[in-house]
């Protein structure tokens, strides 16, 4: 066998089943990832994450804004990540616990943010007040 072949034997067999599944009903939530680690890994479920050829980044926030900005994408991950999961298992009570203490932190810190940076989406509510509010903060090439 051939070095290339080899290398494609490997990599065939590491991934071969990567659509595969893994979880289970009633996942248990103290089995996945906090928000931030399954956000830089793409994935809340530790049995689902296959690294491959990476190493997820370290995002280290260097302001109150960027750190806000970081948790609030966190959280927001996991909620999708969750309700991918509750589409599948609808009746997980545990995790459906876990997607709602979720949504409420997302909401919380969303609050949060618009309250100190201004609203960070075209449709939030700090943006009705003034419409289009969300331009008036300098852009990233203006800092």
């Amino acid at each position: 066998m051939h070095n290339y072949e080899r290398k494609l034997d490997y990599y065939n067999y590491d991934n071969n089943k990567y659509n595969e599944p893994l979880y289970t009903k009633n996942e248990n939530p103290n089995t996945i990832l906090n928000p931030y680690n399954g956000f830089i890994k793409g994935n809340m479920f530790k049995n689902l994450y296959n690294g491959y050829k990476i190493e997820p980044i370290i995002l280290e926030a260097n302001s109150e804004k960027n750190r806000l900005k970081i948790m609030l994408d966190a959280i927001c991950f996991a909620k999708e990540d969750l309700n991918l999961y509750l589409d599948i298992y609808p009746n997980d009570t545990d995790m459906i616990k876990l997607f709602e203490s979720y949504s409420n932190e997302a909401m919380n810190l969303l609050k949060e943010y618009e309250s100190k940076f201004g609203p960070i989406f075209v449709d939030s509510k700090a943006n009705m007040v003034t419409p289009w509010a969300w331009d008036n903060n300098p852009w990233p090439w203006e800092n």
